[in-house]
């Protein structure tokens, strides 16, 4: 039988974090956000990296994340 720190049940969630400085800001603030209304986040696993661009200029970086946390007992 496995630990019982191991058991649990999780789920996964996608989000997006937005940055106008690069996609490690972007993923690090979908994560900062999503934990004020997401408790017990495990692993943040990113999914997919874009730009927003006008005008031929880079104006933001945008980082897809697939969130997950743990159900609580």
């Amino acid at each position: 039988m496995g630990k019982k720190d191991g058991d649990g049940v999780y789920r996964v969630v996608d989000v997006i974090g937005i940055s106008k400085t690069s996609w490690e800001d972007a993923a690090r603030n979908a994560v900062n956000i999503a934990s004020k209304s997401l408790r017990d986040l495990r692993i943040a696993e990113v999914v997919k990296m874009d730009l927003k661009v006008d005008s031929g200029k880079v104006t933001a970086f945008r980082t897809r994340l697939a969130l997950s946390f743990k159900y609580e007992a």
